[in-house]
């Protein structure tokens, strides 16, 4: 007995049909259906907020197709779903066995795929999330996904927000020199506490580096996510950026205040509190003609090295920010 595995040309959810003929005489037909059967959805490692915005729609084929779902992810996610979602097999990508299961779809961002082989659309043309909706084959619409926490206490008694200031490219950052400056203040008058939670108080490359801004608390380090995401679900607001904290807030259920210019607002899950300049150069990450270069911590692929480097965050003001908070948190 010879166990035999196809490869479809298309990586993505294809309903299909094998026929295997010996001549005129037809000895093996079968037609795609995953129901009871495993099926493997594999996530990239080191990705947060990518996990977090893909994990809905690995949920949503499951239901669908009503198979037995495995998702093999980062062993530092796993703690956040597993306990809310009981039926779906958590492993890591070290204990993946590929030989039982029926089928396997991997999630990723594929941006030389010209022949559409990962995925039937460029993700920059449909979001960063929806993505993995159109690669598993079912519906986009966006919903975020449930997490658990070994403790659902709150850290502190008083009215805080949290902030994420970091990120892993310096086009993702708020480039406005000025900018948390006014808004730390602003907070703590308004009543908050100001609690940064990024894993790093300092971050950068070569002249280039990013601090924790002057008067907030910091709360960064090597810490576990449940941790992080404690301080999200009891805080009156996140202020973050394109980056896996704010998935991870709209995944905690918190409101999310994101600054971001080098992606498209349609990129991110929806938020009444997105603050885009459309005045400036915006959405290079999402053209398709671009490709974004992870080695470079200072890409910016128009204005690179001229005086309208990082404009797309450099030109969101204060002002900008506040006037969104002034809609999203009250006074205390």
């Amino acid at each position: 007995m010879y166990n035999r595995v196809i490869n479809s040309t298309k990586r993505w959810f294809v309903r299909f049909r094998v026929e295997v003929w010996a001549g005129d005489t037809l000895i093996l037909q079968h037609d795609y259906d995953a129901r009871d059967r495993p099926v493997l959805v594999q996530f990239p490692v080191g990705t947060l907020g990518d996990t977090m915005g893909w994990f809905p729609y690995a949920v949503r084929f499951g239901t669908t197709r009503g198979c037995k779902l495995t998702c093999a992810m980062s062993k530092l996610i796993i703690p956040l779903f597993r306990d809310a979602y009981t039926d779906i097999e958590f492993i890591p990508h070290e204990d993946v066995d590929a030989t039982r299961f029926y089928a396997t779809y991997s999630l990723g961002l594929f941006f030389d795929d010209a022949d559409a082989v990962w995925q039937p659309t460029d993700f920059r043309m449909v979001g960063l999330h929806r993505t993995a909706a159109y690669i598993l084959g079912v519906a986009a619409e966006e919903f975020a996904p449930v997490i658990t926490l070994p403790d659902e206490s709150r850290a502190i008694a008083e009215p805080y927000v949290c902030i994420g200031v970091q990120s892993s490219s310096q086009c993702k950052y708020w480039n406005n020199p000025n900018g948390w400056a006014a808004i730390i203040p602003w907070l703590k008058q308004r009543g908050y506490r100001v609690i940064c939670i990024d894993q790093k108080s300092v971050h950068g490359t070569g002249l280039v580096w990013n601090h924790i801004p002057h008067g907030a608390e910091d709360e960064t380090g090597d810490r576990p996510l449940a941790e992080r995401a404690r301080w999200l679900r009891h805080a009156a607001g996140f202020i973050g950026l394109s980056s896996g904290l704010s998935w991870l807030a709209w995944a905690a259920g918190t409101k999310v205040l994101m600054i971001s210019g080098f992606t498209h607002p349609a990129n991110e899950f929806s938020t009444p509190y997105r603050v885009h300049n459309w005045h400036s150069c915006n959405s290079c990450w999402n053209d398709p003609t671009l490709r974004f270069n992870h080695k470079d911590f200072l890409w910016c692929p128009r204005h690179s090295g001229t005086p309208r480097q990082f404009e797309c965050t450099r030109l969101i003001t204060a002002e900008h920010v506040l006037a969104t908070l002034e809609r999203m948190l009250p006074a205390c």
